[in-house]
């Protein structure tokens, strides 16, 4: 999935803050099948790109275009159909329900990935077996991510968008993550964008920008 920005810039960041980005007011691209790195400090930017990108915020001047076709066009009931065969994300919030469990939560996605391991075998890689049938509000921070990225690797994808998911992580955890996420990924043949607030995760990135 190619996604291209011409010239996009957000309401309302402060003209000095686009002014120093590598993103916004540039002509950008993430081309199908790569990998690339968001770097910024929090009030950049990084949620609101990612949020453009999934079609959930329209707040912006310039073009934003998916596989050639301009995302302003795309009706709201195609977006639903986007999301749910080519594109998955792993909100900064999570979008967890606190009430239901882990595994529930995980169940919520509508379609299946018939690309990736049974969930039990990666919530095992992922040191979440024991916790999939507590209720999310009983999990910590940590591992609500875990969950959070579980499910969205369960479901199909061209486009994986993770905003901040390892920023209740250590070291160990991160790099457990890293690699069932490029595994999974490229499985798929999908292009991947991640966010962070600096630090680079123990993934194959092709490109690295800054906000």
């Amino acid at each position: 999935m190619l996604i291209e920005l011409k010239k996009v810039a957000p309401f309302p960041l402060p003209s000095k803050v686009i002014r120093e980005s590598e993103i916004w007011d540039a002509n950008v691209s993430f081309p199908a099948k790569s990998a690339s790195l968001l770097s910024a400090q929090s009030g950049m930017g990084k949620s609101t790109l990612l949020h453009m990108i999934y079609g959930m915020r329209k707040d912006f001047s310039g073009k934003l275009l998916i596989d050639g076709q301009d995302t302003r066009g795309i009706p709201y009931q195609n977006w639903e159909d986007i999301r749910r065969s080519s594109i998955s994300m792993v909100f900064q919030d999570l979008r967890l329900f606190p009430h239901l469990s882990a595994r529930e939560n995980i169940f919520l996605i509508p379609t299946q990935n018939g690309a990736v391991p049974p969930m039990e075998e990666m919530a095992d890689r992922l040191g979440m077996n024991a916790f999939l049938d507590q209720k999310v509000s009983t999990l910590s921070h940590g591992q609500r991510q875990r969950i959070a990225i579980i499910r969205a690797l369960s479901k199909p994808f061209q486009l994986l968008l993770l905003d901040e998911p390892f920023s209740h992580l250590d070291e160990v955890n991160q790099a457990e993550a890293s690699i069932l996420i490029q595994e999974i990924t490229e499985r798929n043949d999908a292009s991947l964008i991640l966010s962070s607030l600096g630090a680079v995760p123990p993934l194959n990135f092709d490109h690295h920008y800054s906000l």
